[in-house]
C-alpha cells in the first residue's frame, strides 16, 4: 500500500471517528498533539505520546494516559494499520502497565522508600490472555506475601495487603472528571463473597488445590503474572498447575467440562438468534463459543501436551489442530470468525466507550456501528457476519455432541439425556435438565469441591432413577433442589446414599411425602446417618429409659458440649421418628406419644444440667427446688413433629431465702435467673442447632409477670386471679421434673383449683366468649386444618375441658383418657371418643406432610390415607367431615351456636 493510500485511510478512519462516535470524537478535540502524529501515519510514536503524558497527580496521569491509547488504538484499527493482534495487546500491555504504576505508588504511599515486593496481580480471562476487548473490564487476583509485603509498625500483612488492593482499585477502576483506566471485577478471586480482595498466596494455593470449581480451571487457562512481584506470582502459577492441567481425565472431569459447554450455551443470556439485538460475545455462534472451543480441548488434553498450553483463543486453536485434535478447517474457520466478531465488538465499544456486545436493536443505530467500521449500513454488517456466526455454531454444535440444545449427556449410553429422563418417569425432563445444569455448574456450596463433585457424580445415576421412579417426581426433584441447596457440605451425604443404598427410597419417601423432613435433612444431613441403625425405626421407650441413654452419652461432658450432645441426640430421634410415620412403620398416637417422651426426657437431662451450672456460681436455696409443669400437647404426652413446648415454671420454700454460693442470691432472682437458664437451654441454637420452641405464657399473669413464681405464688393466683382461660390450660397440667413430693405438691394445688366449685353458667359464657373471640382472631389456615376448623380439635378440647372444669368427671391431661373418664361418666357419646381420636392422628400426619394444610398432590393424599388405615382420599376426607359433624354436635349442644360470644 502506498504512503497516499495509507494517509487517505488514517483520514477516512478519523471521519468516520468524528461523525459516527461521540467518545472518539471527544478524544480527537482533545488530543490535537496525538492526532497530528497519527495524521503523519506514525502510530508507534502515537503510543508513545500517549504512553507519556503526565499529569498533575497519579490518578489523572492514569486516566489521561488510557484516553491516548484508546484514540490510538482506534484510529490504527479503523484505517487497517492494526491487526486484531496489535491492538489487543497494547491495550492488554497498557493495563499491565498501569497496573504496575498503581502497585508501587500504593505501597509507597503506606510504606514510602519499601521495595514494591510481597503484591502481585495475576491476570485472568481476555486481559490473562493479552485478548483485552477496546473497552473492557480486567479481572485479576490479587496475592499477597506475608512475609515480604511491606507494612506499617502495628499492622498486619492482612490489614495492609487489603488496602493496597482497594488503593489499586481507586487508581485504576474509580470514574472522576478524567473517566477511568480499567474497570476492575474481582469477582473471579476465591469465593469472592466471603473473601477479602487480596489474599495470602498459600491460602489462595490451598483453595485451588481443594475447592475450586470447574469454571475456575477454565479460567486459569489464560493466566498469567500482569503485574507485582512476578517471583511471587509464578510461584503461585507453578503451584497451581496440577489443578489446571489435569494428567488425567476422569468422567467427573468430562462432565464438568460438559457442564459449562451447557451454560456457555444458557437460556437467559441475550440475543440467542442473530440480528439486531444480537449478542456476540453470549449468542450461538459468538465469540465465548470460539473461546470454549478452544479451551474445552485444552483442558482435555493440555494436562499431557504442554504444547497446547496457550493463553489467546487463535494461538490454541492452531496448536490444536497442529496437535490433530481439531481439523485444520474447523481451526481456520473458528480463528478468522473469532477475529472479525471480536472486531466487530471494539466497533460497537468505540461508539460510546461502553463495555457491551449487542448489536443495536435499532436499525439507524446499527448503521452508525457499520459506518463506522466503514460498511454501507447495518444491514451490510448484519449480511457480512450472519454466515460467520452460523459456521461458528455448527461447529460448537459438534462439542455439545447433541442436537437438542437442552441435552447434556448424563452416561455412556450415547441417549440424550432429555430422553433419558423421560424413561426414567419425569413427566417435565427439561425441568430437571434445567436442576441437572445448576447443580453441576458448581455454583452450590454443597457441590462445589472436587470431592463432592466426584462423589455426586457417582449416586446421580441411581438417584435419578429412585426418583424417577417415586410416586410424585416432579416434587422429589423439587425438594432435592431445595435439600442440596441447603446443605453447607454434601460430601458426606453423598458417601453415604452411596455405601448404603437402601437408603436412596427412604430419602425418594422423605422428598416425595414429607417437606418438613426434607428441610430437617437440609439442615442437618448426618440424620440420614442416624437410619442406618434398625433400632431408629422403632418406637423409644418411656421417659427414665430415654433419659438414662441420654444421661450416658453426656456423661463428663462440659455444659456447652452436653447441649450440643442433647439436640443432636433430639433431633436425630425426631427425625426418624418423622419417617417412621411417613413409612407407616408406627401408627400416629404411637408417635406422638414419643414425640413427647422424647422432650420430656430431654427436659429432665438438661434441666438437671443447667441446676448443676448454676449452683456451682450461685450454690442452693435451703428447702428451695425448681418444678416445671407441662401443658398443653407435652401435658397430655401427645406432640407433633412440630409442636413447641407450653411449660410454666415454679420453685417450693420461702421467698425469702437466700442461696449459699460465692454469689448468693435471693430466692425470687434466684430462681427467675435459673428458670431463664433453663428455658434458653431448651430453646437457643447451638452448633447442633435448636431444640424446642418454649413458651412460657401459660403462667401467672402472662408475658405480664415472673417467669417463675413461688408455688404459694402460683396457688394464691390460680385461686383468686385466673381467668377461665387459664383453668382450661390447667386441666391439662402435669409436672414433669422436680422432686416426688414437689411434683406432689404441685400436682395438689391444680386438683384443688380444677375442682373447686364455680357457678356453671359464668363458666360456659366465658368458654363461648373465648372461642368466638379465637374464631375471630385465628381462623383456619387451610382446608385440612383440622385443628381450626369448626368441630375440630380446638372445638374438640372446649368441649371437654368445659365438662371437666363443670364437675362431670375429674381432669386428666391425656385428652384420649379424659375422654373416656367423660364417657365413663356419661357425658359424652362414644362416637365423641373416635371423632377426637381420629382428627388426633390425622394433625400429627399433616404437620409432615402437609404442614401448610393445603389438599397435598395426589401421591401424598394416598400416603396420609394408608397411615391412618383408610381406603383412599376420599375415606379420609369422609371421615374428617363425620368427626366434625361428630365433634361440633356436642360443641353445640354444650355450648350453644358456634359463633355465639
Amino acid at each position: 500500500m502506498t504512503m497516499a493510500a495509507t494517509m487517505n485511510k488514517i483520514a477516512q478512519a478519523l471521519s468516520r471517528a468524528r461523525d459516527h462516535s461521540p467518545f472518539l470524537a471527544q478524544l480527537i478535540a482533545k488530543q490535537n498533539d496525538i492526532v497530528a502524529i497519527i495524521e503523519n501515519g506514525d502510530f508507534d510514536a502515537a503510543l508513545n505520546t500517549a504512553l507519556e503524558i503526565n499529569a498533575e497527580t497519579l490518578s489523572a496521569t492514569l486516566r489521561k494516559r488510557r484516553q491516548g491509547v484508546a484514540l490510538v488504538t482506534a484510529i490504527a484499527d479503523l484505517s487497517g494499520n492494526w491487526d486484531l493482534t496489535r491492538v489487543t495487546r497494547v491495550l492488554s500491555d497498557f493495563a499491565d502497565s498501569a497496573l504496575e504504576t498503581a502497585i508501587a505508588a500504593a505501597i509507597e504511599e503506606r510504606v514510602p522508600g519499601a521495595p514494591n515486593q510481597g503484591f502481585t496481580v495475576i491476570g485472568l480471562g481476555k486481559h490473562g490472555g493479552q485478548e483485552l476487548n477496546y473497552s473492557s473490564d480486567i479481572d485479576p487476583i490479587f496475592l499477597f506475601d506475608p512475609e515480604t509485603l511491606p507494612r506499617r509498625d502495628g499492622e498486619s500483612a492482612q490489614e495492609s495487603a487489603i488496602r493496597i488492593g482497594k488503593r489499586l482499585i481507586e487508581l485504576i477502576h474509580n470514574v472522576d472528571e478524567n473517566g477511568y483506566v480499567f474497570r476492575v471485577d474481582m469477582r473471579l478471586r476465591p469465593t469472592p463473597e466471603i473473601s477479602p480482595i487480596s489474599m495470602p498466596v498459600n491460602a489462595a494455593i490451598g483453595y485451588y488445590e481443594s475447592s475450586a470449581l470447574a469454571w475456575e480451571q477454565a479460567a486459569f487457562i489464560r493466566a498469567r503474572v500482569a503485574a507485582g512481584d512476578q517471583k511471587l506470582g509464578a510461584y503461585f502459577l507453578d503451584a497451581i498447575t496440577p489443578f489446571i492441567w489435569r494428567s488425567s481425565l476422569d468422567f467427573g472431569q468430562l462432565k464438568n467440562i460438559q457442564s459449562m459447554s451447557a451454560q456457555i450455551r444458557d437460556h437467559y443470556s441475550r440475543g440467542q438468534a442473530f440480528g439486531l439485538g444480537y449478542d456476540l460475545k453470549r449468542g450461538r455462534g459468538g465469540i465465548r463459543e470460539c473461546e470454549f472451543f478452544a479451551q474445552a480441548h485444552q483442558l482435555i488434553h493440555g494436562g499431557r501436551d504442554k504444547e497446547l498450553r496457550i493463553a489467546d483463543t487463535r494461538s490454541a486453536l492452531s496448536a490444536l489442530a497442529d496437535a490433530g485434535w481439531i481439523g485444520g478447517e474447523e481451526a481456520h474457520a473458528l480463528s478468522a470468525h473469532y477475529e472479525a466478531l471480536r472486531m466487530a465488538e471494539h466497533r460497537l465499544q468505540m461508539i460510546a466507550d461502553q463495555q457491551t456486545h449487542v448489536i443495536p436493536a435499532n436499525m439507524e443505530q446499527a448503521d452508525h456501528v457499520a459506518m463506522l467500521d466503514g460498511q454501507k449500513n447495518g444491514q451490510a454488517m448484519l449480511d457480512r457476519l450472519s454466515p460467520k456466526v452460523a459456521e461458528v455454531r455448527s461447529i460448537y454444535d459438534g462439542l455439545a455432541n447433541n442436537e437438542d440444545e437442552d441435552c447434556i449427556p448424563l452416561a455412556e449410553e450415547g441417549l440424550p439425556l432429555i430422553e433419558q429422563l423421560s424413561d426414567m418417569g419425569f413427566p417435565d425432563p427439561k425441568n430437571v435438565v434445567q436442576r441437572l445444569t445448576r447443580w453441576r455448574s458448581g455454583k452450590l456450596r454443597a457441590i462445589r469441591s472436587e470431592a463432592a463433585r466426584e462423589a455426586f457424580e457417582t449416586i446421580l445415576p441411581s438417584l435419578l432413577e429412585e426418583l424417577g421412579q417415586s410416586p410424585d417426581p416432579a416434587r422429589a426433584i423439587a425438594r432435592f433442589d431445595n435439600l442440596i441447596e441447603a446443605l453447607p457440605s454434601a460430601v458426606n451425604f453423598f458417601h453415604l446414599l452411596e455405601a448404603r443404598p437402601g437408603l436412596l427410597s427412604l430419602v425418594s419417601a422423605i422428598l416425595c411425602y414429607a417437606p418438613v423432613l426434607a428441610d430437617d435433612l437440609g439442615r442437618r444431613a448426618e440424620y440420614l446417618d442416624g437410619l442406618i441403625d434398625a433400632s431408629a425405626l422403632e418406637l423409644p421407650g418411656p421417659v427414665d429409659e430415654i433419659a438414662a441413654i441420654l444421661q450416658q452419652k453426656t456423661e463428663n461432658l462440659d455444659y456447652q458440649s452436653l447441649l450440643d450432645r442433647v439436640r443432636a441426640f433430639v433431633g436425630e430421634k425426631r427425625f426418624a421418628l418423622g419417617v417412621q410415620l411417613i413409612e407407616g412403620r408406627n401408627p400416629p398416637d404411637l408417635i406422638g406419644r414419643g414425640y413427647a417422651h422424647l422432650a420430656e426426657a430431654a427436659l429432665h437431662i438438661l434441666t438437671r444440667a443447667t441446676i448443676k451450672e448454676f449452683e456451682a456460681a450461685h450454690g442452693k436455696i435451703k428447702g428451695g427446688e425448681l418444678i416445671i409443669l407441662g401443658l398443653g400437647r407435652l401435658g397430655g404426652e401427645t406432640l407433633t413433629h412440630a409442636s413447641d413446648l407450653d411449660i410454666v415454671l415454679l420453685f417450693t420454700g420461702s421467698f425469702e431465702a437466700q442461696s449459699d454460693g460465692e454469689r448468693p442470691l435471693g430466692a425470687t432472682q434466684y430462681f427467675n435467673r435459673l428458670a431463664q437458664r433453663v428455658v434458653g437451654a431448651l430453646s437457643v441454637p447451638t452448633a447442633s442447632g435448636a431444640l424446642y420452641e418454649i413458651d412460657t405464657r401459660l403462667r401467672p399473669s402472662g408475658e405480664q409477670g415472673l417467669l417463675c413464681v413461688s408455688l404459694y405464688s402460683f396457688a394464691r393466683y390460680q385461686r383468686e386471679e385466673a381467668w377461665t382461660w387459664e383453668h382450661m390450660a390447667l386441666t391439662r397440667a402435669r409436672a414433669i421434673y422436680g422432686s416426688d413430693s414437689a411434683k406432689a405438691a404441685a400436682q395438689k394445688i391444680i386438683d384443688e383449683v380444677l375442682s373447686a366449685p364455680r357457678d356453671k353458667e359464668e363458666t360456659l359464657a366465658a368458654i363461648r366468649k373465648m372461642r368466638g373471640e379465637m374464631a375471630k382472631h385465628k381462623p383456619p389456615s387451610g382446608p385440612l386444618d383440622v385443628k381450626l376448623l369448626p368441630g375440630g380439635l380446638v372445638d374438640a378440647e372446649f368441649v371437654i375441658h368445659t365438662l371437666q372444669l363443670t364437675g362431670a368427671a375429674k381432669p386428666l391431661p391425656q385428652l384420649d383418657r379424659a375422654a373416656s373418664a367423660l364417657y365413663e361418666a356419661g357425658a359424652l357419646p362414644k362416637e365423641f371418643l373416635g371423632a377426637q381420636a381420629y382428627l388426633s392422628r390425622l394433625l400429627v400426619i399433616l404437620r409432615l406432610v402437609a404442614p401448610d394444610f393445603a389438599i397435598p398432590p395426589k401421591p401424598a393424599q394416598r400416603r396420609i390415607a394408608d397411615c391412618i388405615g383408610a381406603e383412599d382420599w376420599d375415606a379420609v376426607m369422609a371421615a374428617v367431615e363425620n368427626a366434625r359433624n361428630i365433634v361440633l354436635k356436642e360443641y353445640q349442644s354444650l355450648l350453644g351456636s358456634y359463633d355465639s360470644k
